[in-house]
């Protein structure tokens, strides 16, 4: 588009470059460079204006769009391809669409709000504008469906990764893919698949991470938390989405490289689970309360019942919270 074009130009310049310029290196009117400067303002990009000086770019901040969120992007595949909406239903439901038509892996949808945002076990997620990043990602992995929940843990613990490594903020993981800040929930991951018996044909990994959330509703308050409720700042989002990214894709690489296992991954997941070595609540058709003894290389958690027998508890099947 036109004026992306003509914001690249500005970019790459140090000072000022006149519309005569600019018109010269696109081949276009100087009419239709005052057009392009013209919505590039509306967009939220600070353009100075000087008499027989021309246009000089202010570097933007904190403008969170489709265009910015490309611009420094160091993946090879993850969100390369990007879809950026200002308003959504949800991101998983948007991204599944594309999916079913041939959207390539990595695909991004990012949504400034979601309207029916969900979380697991069909609970709502709250995803206001300017408060958080509300994203999806797509991956084709040749698997069996199987071995596909291990991606719900991949996604939890690049992320988890990525986060401290940005905020300098300790980041745990509540078994399968909740993050916790000083314990309480900050990200929330939901995964959802589409197979055959024998073949997934893709996986969406939905994101939903509290950023600059100054408060929550009374029934959220004691267990849910941002970024800035936590470090007292405001971060800027496009930094923390390429980290993420950057992160997920080297973890999946490793995944695929070694031959679809998460076994590579376990140690550092094993590290950052807050659930190992204490007694939970299995909840199920019968609940019951058990020991975690260990998170097995499949991402499944191995337990230790009351009458001293050992189960595995699959992702997904149950939902644990501490007793």
């Amino acid at each position: 588009i036109q004026m992306y074009r003509v914001l690249a130009l500005l970019r790459q310049t140090d000072g000022f470059l006149s519309g005569e310029e600019i018109g010269k290196q696109l081949s276009i009117s100087r009419a239709a460079v005052w057009k392009a400067i013209g919505k590039l303002r509306e967009e939220g990009y600070e353009i100075e204006a000087v008499t027989k000086k021309g246009y000089r770019l202010c570097t933007p901040q904190n403008l969170y769009n489709e265009q910015e969120l490309k611009t420094g992007l160091q993946t090879k595949v993850m969100g390369q391809n990007l879809a950026f909406f200002t308003e959504l239903d949800s991101t998983n439901n948007r991204l599944r669409e594309l999916a079913l038509t041939g959207a390539p892996e990595g695909t991004l949808v990012i949504a400034e709000k979601q309207n029916a945002g969900r979380g697991r076990r069909g609970r709502v997620w709250t995803s206001e504008a300017d408060s958080g990043i509300w994203m999806s990602l797509l991956l084709r992995p040749e698997i069996v469906p199987e071995k596909a929940s291990v991606l719900t843990l991949l996604a939890g613990l690049a992320t988890a990764e990525a986060l401290e490594a940005e905020t300098g903020l300790p980041m745990e993981i509540k078994w399968p893919n909740d993050i916790l800040c000083h314990g309480k929930k900050i990200v929330g991951i939901l995964t959802e698949m589409d197979c055959e018996m024998t073949q997934v044909h893709f996986v969406i990994a939905g994101i939903g991470i509290n950023v600059n959330t100054k408060s929550f509703p009374p029934e959220l308050a004691d267990i849910a938390t941002s970024l800035y409720l936590e470090s007292g700042k405001v971060f800027s989002r496009k930094p923390l989405v390429h980290a993420v990214l950057e992160k997920i894709e080297q973890h999946y690489q490793a995944f695929l490289d070694s031959g679809n296992s998460f076994a590579v991954l376990l140690e550092a997941y094993r590290k950052r689970c807050v659930t190992l070595h204490k007694q939970v609540q299995v909840l199920g058709q019968s609940p019951y309360t058990a020991y975690v003894l260990d998170i097995t290389p499949e991402g499944e958690l191995l337990v230790q019942k009351e009458d001293g027998t050992q189960e595995v508890v699959y992702s997904g099947e149950v939902s644990i919270r501490g007793v």
